[in-house]
């Protein structure tokens, strides 16, 4: 269910806006799209794992808040991460 060191490795190479850089907005919400879009299949096939939904909707609050902290600061750099993403918001 939780992403491998290579997928994270190639999303930090992706939306890192230096190099280096593992905690900027950017980095995070991509990560915690992939565990999302990950869970998401989990459930597609186990319906009944309330105790692993509780941890998506803990993940999808994470998420929106980053989100919106990224609004607040940047909106053109927002917006460039939802396209990106493909997240509809």
């Amino acid at each position: 269910m939780s992403i491998t060191v290579e997928d994270k490795n190639a999303l930090i190479k992706e939306y890192a806006t230096k190099e280096g850089d593992t905690g900027s907005p950017e980095v995070q919400v991509a990560i915690l799209t992939k565990r999302i879009t990950n869970l998401t299949e989990h459930f597609k096939t186990h319906k009944k794992d309330n105790h692993s939904r509780r941890g998506l909707l803990m993940l999808v609050a994470q998420r929106r808040k980053l989100l919106d902290y990224t609004k607040n600061k940047n909106e053109a750099r927002y917006q460039s991460l939802i396209q990106r993403l493909g997240i509809r918001r």
